[in-house]
């Protein structure tokens, strides 16, 4: 039997989306991040052609496929130099815990407008003093009568002011063992005590950052997100997904870099040959399309894993997929920007930029060394050190 990487079908999605990318390009976004605006137009278009919600089930309006399909079109777009970080929150994180664990009107509410791309969610774990640690989270939830109160805050949240609702991550009393217990949330953006403020970021992108504060938030109990007893694999439902969309983003972010820095070695001559006729210019070259690929590999493994409900599979790959992505990212960013000189830091080429971004790819949603500790510790059985 031989297992075949990408059907047909992902092979002419993959296309059709690389050429909506192509029409509007890294010049598009740029002027969009520059006038402080969002990229409405390329993000309309993108729900019309049904790519936003390709994941999401058929009978809710969706593509009925998985995060396969949503990842190429993620790295499409990235490859075309105009990738959409909301993708990787709003229907990837948000659409999938919903549709596998929402109430039947949770999911008529939402699935519907998430994959049409006309209402977004945001998605809230982060906070200022857990960091990394989501069993460290403080952001609470008791329960009023039928209503539940929310109280805490979150950082580093992307899109709030553009998002309908945010789908938070608070951490509820469990009446049998009076211990916390992580339970989700749909938190309206207009909801009374429910505050945001923008962080002011080196990092230029059309998805800004905020900081929420959640000072009584009054929600109806119908807010709550699925079971109440089953917030560690509903969190984690959104989280593998989360990985995998930010590795696609990453190979993606890697293969626009590395083409513009291909095709100015084949073009750029100072002496007789073009300068990728160099080795010290053709094989760095060549290492960050490998490492680019081997990335691909293992996000299409994670993807494959998590599509077929093999959640603790998929845990493993998401995080070795993110990881080798985040690698691969920011060193061919690194090398295309130095294949370049002088005008690899012009904002002629749009190079320069990624530098700062690619390093995303390290960092969020979970830091290459927590990577490292999870397979230590999961995969090869070490003890842990905290």
């Amino acid at each position: 039997m031989t297992t075949v990487l990408e059907t047909d079908e992902h092979k002419a999605l993959r296309a059709a989306v690389a050429a909506l990318g192509t029409r509007y390009g890294r010049e598009y976004l740029t002027k969009v991040i520059a006038a402080g605006a969002h990229p409405d137009e390329l993000w309309s278009e993108a729900a019309k052609l049904g790519y936003l919600g390709v994941n999401l089930p058929e009978e809710y309006g969706g593509g009925g496929g998985g995060i396969a399909e949503l990842s190429i079109v993620l790295e499409e777009l990235g490859a075309a130099g105009c990738p959409l970080l909301m993708m990787v929150v709003s229907p990837a994180i948000c659409g999938t815990v919903i549709a596998r664990f929402g109430t039947e009107d949770q999911k008529q509410d939402w699935l519907p407008a998430l994959a049409d791309g006309t209402r977004t969610m945001a998605f809230g774990i982060t906070e200022p003093d857990a960091g990394s640690n989501s069993h460290r989270i403080t952001t609470t939830a008791r329960r009023d009568g039928t209503d539940w109160i929310l109280t805490g805050r979150k950082v580093f949240i992307s899109g709030v002011d553009i998002a309908d609702a945010t789908l938070i991550v608070g951490r509820a009393e469990d009446a049998r063992t009076g211990k916390l217990k992580p339970c989700l949330f749909i938190v309206p953006r207009d909801a009374p005590g429910f505050e945001r403020r923008r962080i002011d970021m080196e990092l230029h992108g059309a998805e800004k950052q905020f900081e929420l504060t959640l000072d009584d938030v009054r929600l109806p109990a119908d807010a709550l997100v699925g079971d109440e007893d089953a917030g560690l694999l509903q969190l984690f439902a959104g989280l593998n997904p989360e990985r995998i969309m930010t590795a696609a983003f990453a190979i993606g972010m890697g293969r626009y870099a590395l083409s513009r820095a291909i095709t100015y070695a084949r073009e750029r001559t100072v002496w007789r040959d073009p300068i990728g006729a160099h080795q010290a210019i053709a094989h760095p070259l060549a290492q960050a399309h490998i490492d680019l690929e081997l990335a691909r590999l293992m996000m299409q493994k994670a993807a494959f894993l998590y599509d077929s409900g093999d959640d603790a599979g998929a845990g493993e790959a998401a995080n070795m997929a993110k990881y080798a992505a985040g690698e691969a990212c920011v060193k061919a960013v690194d090398q295309s920007v130095h294949t370049l000189g002088g005008n690899g830091l012009t904002g002629e080429f749009g190079l320069a930029s990624l530098i700062t971004a690619s390093r995303v790819a390290r960092i969020a949603p979970v830091s290459r060394e927590m990577i490292l500790n999870y397979v230590s510790h999961q995969t090869l059985g070490l003890p842990k050190s905290y």
